[in-house]
């Protein structure tokens, strides 16, 4: 379970005041898949980094007592002058992963050859994607971050890629963030409305749909 626990969340610019959350507490389910919905600007993203704890709150406390991941094609973890396999390497050994399993998987799941030996700065964005992927499948969290499912590589790949991820969501949890609805309702069973710094839950997702459409008339 992920409780927020009078967590709130806001950026100050020179005049303003953007408020994220408002002192909210709140639980996200063992056994549920939640999507994230709001209108433009409404926190989003920020509620998942927080979630993966790549953001803190400004007052309060996120726990949980499950393994989350990052969000899913992360790249930004990746320290750009190590190779793709020492960035592998390091990242297995941080989550306690068997080190040759871990990049095993990922050479043969991204394809990138004779480049997993070469500085990751070296990569295109697409290769970059590819890594990220891999790494996010070869090690199982009990609930998937996901911020917008982007198209890797070519339709083969593609499909690799959503083979993969139906095969771990089977034994975990998903919380997503899509602009897509038919997305949504694939993957998710639960929803989250971020409005006015607060979190409004629906157990249907139909209702959190059709609150999202009411608010971004």
């Amino acid at each position: 379970m992920i409780r927020f626990k009078n967590v709130s969340k806001f950026f100050k610019t020179d005049n303003h005041r953007k408020i994220i959350l408002d002192r909210v507490s709140a639980e996200f389910e063992t056994g549920c898949s939640y999507a994230i919905l709001g209108v433009n600007g409404a926190g989003k993203s920020t509620t998942m980094r927080m979630i993966a704890g790549t953001s803190l709150p400004n007052s309060g406390s996120i726990k949980m007592d499950l393994r989350v991941s990052w969000p899913l094609g992360f790249a930004g973890g990746f320290h750009p002058l190590m190779t793709g396999k020492d960035n592998l390497n390091f990242i297995a050994r941080a989550y306690g992963e068997d080190v040759r399993r871990v990049s095993g998987f990922v050479e043969e799941f991204a394809e990138l050859g004779d480049y997993i030996n070469a500085p990751v700065r070296t990569y295109s964005s697409g290769m970059m994607a590819r890594l990220a992927f891999g790494l996010s499948m070869a090690i199982e969290f009990d609930c998937y971050l996901v911020d917008e499912i982007t198209a890797v590589g070519d339709a083969r790949f593609q499909e690799r890629c959503r083979v993969a991820f139906d095969s771990r969501r089977k034994n975990s949890d998903v919380i997503m963030i899509s602009h897509s609805m038919d997305t949504i309702a694939s993957y998710c069973n639960r929803g989250i409305v971020l409005v006015d710094g607060r979190m409004l839950f629906f157990s249907k997702l139909d209702d959190a749909i059709e609150t999202y459409y009411r608010l971004n008339r």
